[in-house]
């Protein structure tokens, strides 16, 4: 079938609101007022809800009355219904989950068609983050004949790798299928029939190293009156010959051992909301394999198709995740009252959708539910994966389990009744989710102990023997344990501390059962405000912190795509940076000790340049994997240091200039320095568009900085900008500045230490300028080529 992009030409109102022109996709939560009493709380950023309606009219071509026609949503934000000409054709309720909608039957072939999509999202709180409402990820329309291949009907499996030998599995209307298998356009193996397996000659196998990618093109034919076969359908998917193992001895890619570099990814992308383009699917996946990420933990949802497509071509491994809740409740409205009537369908979407991703090698069943603490969710588990596993036989089955939460739950503490509510309404206990992140902050990262002890084993032991690779979230302190405990469990970080990546990065390369560590989080995210902050401000010390929070301030990158010293951090304890990385925690705060949330082990930034902070504190993190470590401030050492878990910590004074960090070996031989520069001269826009040329339609990432006129960013100096676009549209505008009443849509923004980004849509070929403004600053303009 022909895929045909559905995306324009869309119309949304509010209900009891007017109508307005849109394209998708689009995120309605984000063009509302966020306000301090809004029913979504420090949870949703703030942000209300809606029930919004979304048209679309569309006549049909002569002839399609011949045609099968199917819709394609990628995400609808949540509990769709669908309508075509007023008929009801189908939906979904959970808002992560793809679906099609067949439409034969409801169709007018002559004349005008109206589509009508209404997303529910009214009744908050129903997330535990920020979710944004409505058609948030693109709409296709699938065309054919009515003989015909099926949608995610071609299977491809990776049977062995010496040689290399696949599967092909299609599922079609009529015909007969043949398939031919091509590599950079060369044919190198075909066969026919709907079951097929093939050797590959030559085989280049994909993996986080080689993402050699293959492609599968199968026709569908059959014999017309004895003469030559006529094509009825044709149909081209991309693969990786890949093939993973496990078991107590490691994880193994092609049989290869891969440690898996982990980091959690929310679904939205920071100032364009929940809406997802591609472009900014694979920038994200791209700054973090650049960054030395090799896994990312799509938490706790499904993973959409462009970040999959994504993670194939850069080569990154995916733990694709279904939900956080099961049938106990986290927040009131959440999924939780539609996940039994459900959970078998979001299971196969997800698995049909990602079954020939090569990047993904893990399934996700949950996030941190309560419920396998009773027999009854055992079984739900055990249900779950056995399902799993007659659909997809290639790939683990997973979990993000607190073995904590677990304990607690085994006691009644924190659990929601199945309807709804909880069991003891008059304690009014938190969901178990919040209440660990709760009782966390304020205990710190000694809570990975907190489930050591052999009553938690023999609470946690039922449920974590259903998966073939269990996850443990923040329970670090079980993982010298488990070889003796559990000889033949299988087990990886599936949520840890970013501070702790050292000491388990250590003992992932120690034990082979421990498999990997995916850091909360690699990038940061709209809501659970403050999650991650290191706050100054007197609202900032509370854990559920109050309006105007927006962001959790809880990534290695923030939602602008900016690395901290988190990230450095990982990279050196990975082996991945090769030189010193000199982090500064803020310079600006002179006299005032930030309240330190536990999701966060530092604030410090890559920057030496803090305008009028002269004689400041001035606190300077530096990792190396070495032995010792020098910094020097403008040439004047401050000193030689032993590392000690990758990191040393200075406390100077700061005076504008250079800061420089050499790092020394066993025998006291400098291998490698970097420094830190100081911005000077007069203060200036700088605006880079991140490329030269984009095609018309396609989005620009624009890139703003503060800087002085040696070029260097500076971080203490920030102002309101303003962006114009000529050639295309703002689609937004913002910082990553975690507490703030600005919106992201009003084309103005304070930058957030020197920094702020433009995300704009090219219009038609030729140029597209996007200019920003400052009160007493020299305007910049970035431009781009449109073709």
């Amino acid at each position: 079938m022909k895929r045909i992009e559905f995306n324009d030409g869309w119309s949304v109102y509010k209900e009891g609101g007017p109508p307005r022109k849109v394209s998708l996709p689009h995120d309605a939560m984000l063009e509302e007022e966020r306000s301090p009493g809004s029913p979504s709380g420090s949870a949703g950023a703030y942000f209300p809800g809606g029930k919004y309606i979304y048209e679309k009219k569309f006549t049909l071509p002569e002839g399609y009355e011949e045609k099968k026609l199917l819709l394609e949503f990628e995400g609808v934000y949540k509990n769709a219904e669908v309508y075509l000409n007023d008929q009801p054709v189908g939906g979904c309720a959970y808002g992560y989950s793809p679906f099609w909608i067949d439409l034969d039957g409801a169709l007018d072939y002559s004349g005008e068609n109206t589509i009508r999509v209404i997303a529910d999202n009214e009744d908050l709180p129903n997330s535990r983050w920020y979710t944004g409402s409505g058609i948030y990820r693109p709409v296709w329309l699938w065309v054919g004949g009515k003989k015909h291949i099926r949608p995610d009907g071609i299977k491809i499996s990776t049977l062995s790798y010496e040689p290399a030998r696949i599967r092909i599995e299609v599922e079609h209307e009529g015909g007969e299928a043949a398939a031919q298998i091509l590599y950079q356009g060369k044919a190198v193996a075909e066969g026919r029939g709907s079951s097929m397996e093939l050797e590959i000659p030559g085989a280049r196998l994909w993996s986080d190293e080689t993402p050699e990618l293959y492609q599968c093109r199968v026709v569908l034919s059959e014999e017309k009156h004895g003469k030559d076969k006529a094509v009825l359908d044709e149909a081209v998917e991309s693969f990786g010959i890949r093939l993973v193992e496990w078991s107590n001895q490691g994880l193994f890619v092609n049989g290869k051992e891969t440690l898996l570099r982990g980091g959690c990814v929310h679904h939205d992308n920071g100032i364009l909301g929940a809406r997802s383009y591609a472009k900014s699917e694979e920038r994200r996946v791209r700054i973090l394999k650049e960054a030395g990420f090799n896994a990312i933990r799509s938490s706790h949802n499904p993973a959409s198709k462009a970040m999959l497509e994504a993670c194939d071509r850069v080569g990154m491994y995916v733990m694709d995740e279904t939900w956080d809740m099961w049938y106990s409740h986290k927040s009131k409205f959440d999924y939780a009252k539609d996940f039994m009537a459900n959970y078998k369908y979001d299971i196969k979407a997800m698995v049909d959708r990602d079954f020939n991703h090569p990047s993904v090698i893990l399934y996700s069943i949950c996030n941190e539910v309560a419920e396998p603490a009773q027999e009854k969710g055992v079984t739900l588990a055990k249900e779950m994966v056995e399902y799993i596993h007659q659909l997809d036989k290639n790939r683990a089955v997973t979990c993000g389990i607190n073995l904590m939460i677990l304990k607690m739950a085994s006691k009644g503490k924190g659990i929601y009744k199945e309807g709804g509510g909880r069991e003891d309404e008059k304690k009014q206990l938190p969901n178990s989710s919040t209440l660990f992140n709760l009782m966390t902050s304020m205990v710190g990262t000694g809570m990975n102990k907190s489930a050591n002890s052999k009553a938690a084993d023999l609470v946690t032991s039922p449920c974590l023997e259903v998966f073939d690779i269990a996850g443990y979230n923040y329970a670090s302190g079980r993982y010298p344990l488990e070889g003796k405990a559990h000889p033949d469990r299988v087990i990886l970080g599936s949520e840890t501390f970013p501070q702790d990546i050292g000491k388990n990065w250590s003992m992932v390369k120690k034990y082979s059962y421990l498999v990997g560590d995916f850091m909360w989080t690699a990038w940061d995210y709209l809501g659970e405000v403050g999650l991650g902050a290191w706050a100054y401000t007197e609202d900032g010390r509370s854990f559920d912190k109050p309006y105007p929070w927006l962001l959790a301030e809880a990534g290695a990158f923030d939602i602008l795509g900016n690395e901290n010293a988190e990230a450095g951090y990982a990279a050196t304890v990975w082996g991945v940076r090769k030189t010193p990385y000199i982090g500064v925690r803020p310079v600006n705060h002179p006299g005032i000790k930030p309240a330190k949330a536990v999701w966060r082990g530092t604030n410090a930034l890559p920057s030496w340049s803090w305008q009028g902070c002269e004689g400041n504190q001035a606190i300077v993190e530096v990792y190396a994997d070495s032995a010792k470590v020098e910094l020097f401030l403008n040439e004047k050492s401050l000193g030689k240091k032993k590392i000690k878990d990758y990191k040393v910590v200075y406390k100077t004074k700061y005076a504008p200039g250079k800061l420089k960090a050499v790092a020394y070996d066993g025998a006291g031989r400098k291998i490698s320095q970097s420094e830190l520069i100081s911005a000077a001269g007069k203060l200036c826009i700088s605006a880079s568009a991140e490329e030269a040329t984009v095609s018309s339609g396609d989005i620009a990432y624009i890139n703003i900085e503060l800087t002085g006129e040696n070029g260097i960013l500076e971080c203490n100096a920030d102002r309101k900008l303003k962006v114009t676009v000529e050639g295309g549209e703002l689609l937004a505008f913002g910082s990553a500045n975690p507490r703030t009443k600005e919106s992201f849509l009003s084309g103005s923004y304070t930058t957030y230490y020197g920094r702020a980004q433009a995300v704009v849509k090219a219009a038609a070929a030729g140029k597209l300028q996007v200019q920003v403004t400052g009160e007493g600053l020299k305007a910049a303009t970035a431009v781009v080529t449109v073709k």
